[in-house]
């Protein structure tokens, strides 16, 4: 204690690679075979085994720990080594010190934005509805303190507040680092596991302030005693500590709602987790932390923000903060989940059902199909420092498997203590209907929370998709089959997902898209008609990982009423013709103008809708597009009854693409008396139609002008004419004058 000013006792730390590292606390004249007698009471090594070594001298039995003692220290280091293993002597596993244990999550935990992240995890686990980042200068007082050695973590720190309150199982799982309680609740994110773990990149001694209690943590052991690796204090029960400990207890009173009457009386309405910045090397990281390093990891957060809050049901709100050392405290930035005014109980209302979806497949209820729901949330960053607003609105939709729908993934699910749950993110404002998906956007994976940034973490979607897929042991990238762990069932699971879960849910939220387009009860709704294509995954983008959703939700979707045509109807692919037809051409107007006129459905989609009719429809299916054969089929079936401007325009289309012997019976033929009749098949001197020419001009054939193709048509079409004259199968059907054989005035067959 701090009023305690008896002169300190030599620490003996010994280290051995098997049995850990020991502490203990000996008199200045206790010898080395002193401390081999200790190690034998409490590791059961015998003395006659153990050599102790002291910066890699061997030290004799008889050498007393007062000539070992650096200057001005009361620290200790002792190497152990066995001198070998005998038949009946102890053996088995053991585990790594906590220390050395911890370096290995750091070691594959890399430090980054991230943290950040999995402390968002624990509070939305928590049920919390907000969190607040604060990077605090303020130095605190030094004297009266748990011990001396406290006085290093009294500084400059990064708090982590939420407004949820630990339980019983939280205080145990943080102390259980080798234990995720994930497996006791598959819901949970993962409460303190690796995660939570990796803020030893930025601290020695985290500590938390939750309810009633305020509890340290101590992996080195060297501050609360022998083997202690924390210490905990109840506001009620240990008051008379807490008061005594001012300035020990200091740092928690003062922000985020706390103050003197909060340890009065005796309990806190959230959590708040301080990270006292490492100021110098430790055994467990040499990483030093400071003001740029702190607000390095906040930059990071921000690239990601638009994006946290999108598949979490609880947390609605998280902030940066600064405290300066005068006390003056600032917002940095700030993210919020929202929904229209008009649809406050859409988002609650969806996340029921879900919650009812996954506690019958948590109790094996029989179910073949995908439980979805579905909402639309606004996601809003506030940038403080550039003073930046920034809105997305996203349609969310998410699903539950089916009890039943998969028995190898319900096999798995039981073993791995999974849910199969998959979220599905549209973004609404950020469509680019020219373009046919979402512009300057980059589909990503997400387990809750976005992993990190990078090629593993892409889709090729227009799509954020969440699901509870089994990552990699470090959390940053989803598991897949390799050739060398094709068995591995975390990496099965997410390819069953993939192809049972997902498929169905992505069905279900561009079908939801579709509706809200539809009803416009919302006005507020920013996805336009055509907008909708822009949901549909685009096969020459997505990843070759991510392929086998392609199949199962087309042929999903392409049964459903998807196609928005040009007269503003919902029509399936089979109901609708597509037009390929370039847009900025006059032609185009008339041509789908009359097929409209004419009672078809035309539509229009962007290139890769294209793809995807062609790769998905199967026979004896077919995509029907506008073409010159089927503008012929439907002129036989409806006369065109428009402007002669307009019949030329058809003419020149349907003599484009050279099938002359299909013209039969269309009056589209323009004649020199603004006349038009059809195309015959007779053979009679008398339905002959001509076409002049300079050796054989209109002038040497007085009244026939209903006998002659309209001189001012445009050449091509002219052209055109005169080939079909001189087809050999135009010669058989349409007639042709024997007179005018080898001349240049063309015939043409007329009824």
């Amino acid at each position: 204690m701090a009023g305690d000013q008896k002169p300190r006792l030599p620490r003996v730390t010994v280290l051995h690679e098997y049995i850990g590292h020991r502490v203990f606390l000996v008199s200045p004249g206790t010898t080395v075979r002193d401390v081999k007698q200790l190690i034998y009471e409490e590791a059961d090594v015998p003395v006659a085994e153990q050599l102790l070594f002291h910066h890699g001298k061997a030290l004799r039995d008889g050498e007393q720990m007062e000539a070992l003692l650096p200057a001005g220290s009361h620290e200790i280091f002792m190497t152990l080594q066995g001198r070998g293993l005998r038949g009946g002597g102890r053996f088995g596993q053991t585990t790594p010190p906590l220390v050395e244990f911890l370096k290995d999550i750091l070691r594959r935990y890399p430090e980054g934005g991230q943290i950040l992240k999995e402390l968002i995890q624990n509070a939305e686990d928590a049920g919390a509805t907000e969190v607040k980042f604060m990077y605090d200068e303020t130095e605190y007082g030094r004297e009266s303190l748990w011990s001396e050695a406290m006085a290093q973590h009294q500084g400059t720190a990064l708090y982590v507040y939420n407004n949820a309150v630990f339980t019983t199982e939280d205080w145990n799982g943080i102390q259980e680092i080798a234990r995720s309680r994930k497996r006791d609740d598959p819901l949970k994110v993962g409460r303190f596991g690796i995660g939570f773990n990796s803020v030893y990149h930025i601290t020695d001694v985290p500590s938390i302030f939750s309810g009633d209690q305020i509890g340290m943590l101590d992996p080195h052991q060297t501050l609360f005693g022998p083997h202690e690796s924390g210490q905990c204090w109840n506001l009620k029960s240990d008051l008379k500590e807490i008061t005594e400990l001012s300035d020990q207890f200091a740092p928690y009173i003062g922000l985020f709602g706390t103050s003197k009457n909060t340890v009065k009386d005796g309990s806190f309405p959230g959590t708040l987790f301080r990270f006292p910045l490492r100021v110098k090397p430790s055994q467990l990281s040499s990483n030093i932390y400071n003001k740029e390093k702190v607000l390095e990891l906040f930059e990071s957060f921000k690239a990601d923000a638009d994006t946290v809050l999108l598949f979490l049901k609880s947390v609605q709100e998280v902030s940066l903060h600064v405290r300066e050392s005068d006390g003056t405290e600032r917002v940095l930035f700030r993210v919020t989940a929202s929904e229209n005014a008009d649809l406050k109980m859409e988002r609650p209302n969806s996340l029921k059902s879900l919650a009812l979806g996954i506690d019958s497949y948590s109790n094996g209820v029989p179910c073949d199909t995908v439980t979805c729901a579905t909402y639309q949330v606004n996601i809003e960053t506030q940038d403080e420092t550039t003073k930046e607003t920034q809105r997305t609105t996203w349609l969310v939709c998410n699903g539950v498997g089916g009890r039943g729908m998969c028995c190898e993934l319900d096999s798995l699910a039981d073993d791995l203590k999974f849910i199969p749950t998959i979220g599905i993110a549209l973004p609404l404002t950020l469509i680019d209907v020219d373009k046919g998906a979402t512009s300057g956007f980059s589909g990503r994976a997400f387990c809750f929370l976005p992993l990190p940034p990078g090629e593993e973490s892409m889709t090729g979607l227009p799509v954020h998709i969440s699901g509870f897929f089994g990552l990699t042991d470090n959390r940053r990238s989803i598991k897949w089959r390799e050739v060398d762990q094709w068995r591995d069932p975390a990496a099965l699971w997410n390819e069953l997902l993939i192809v049972t879960v997902i498929p169905r849910a992505y069905f279900t939220l561009i079908m939801e898209a579709i509706k809200r387009v539809q009803a416009k009860e919302d006005q507020e709704f920013p996805l336009s008609t055509r907008g909708t294509y822009g949901a549909w995954p685009d096969p020459g983008k997505i990843r070759p990982r991510w392929r086998p959703i392609l199949e199962p939700l087309f042929q999903d979707l392409l049964q459903q009423p998807v196609i928005y045509s040009l007269s503003d109807v919902w029509m399936t692919v089979d109901d609708v013709v597509f037009s390929e037809l370039d847009e900025g051409e006059k032609s185009t107007e008339v041509i789908i103008g009359y097929l409209q006129s004419s009672g078809v459905q035309v539509a229009r989609v962007p290139a890769a809708m294209d793809i995807v009719l062609t790769g998905y429809i199967t026979a004896p299916r077919d995509v029907k597009k506008v073409t010159p054969a089927l503008v012929r089929q439907v002129l036989r079936k409806a006369k065109h009854k428009g402007s002669s401007q307009e019949k030329l325009v058809l003419l020149e289309f349907v003599l484009s693409d050279a099938c002359y012997n299909d013209l039969i019976g269309l009056e589209l033929l323009p004649l020199q008396n603004d006349t038009f009749i059809a195309f015959s098949s007779s053979v009679n001197d008398k339905d002959a139609v001509y076409i002049t020419s300079e050796d054989f001009p209109r002038s040497l054939y007085p009244g026939l002008e209903g006998r002659f193709v309209l001189e001012s048509i445009k050449p091509s079409v002219l052209t055109s004419l005169k080939d079909a004259s001189k087809s050999r199968v135009q010669r058989l059907f349409w007639g042709y004058s024997g007179r005018f054989n080898g001349s240049k005035c063309f015939v043409l067959g007329i009824d």
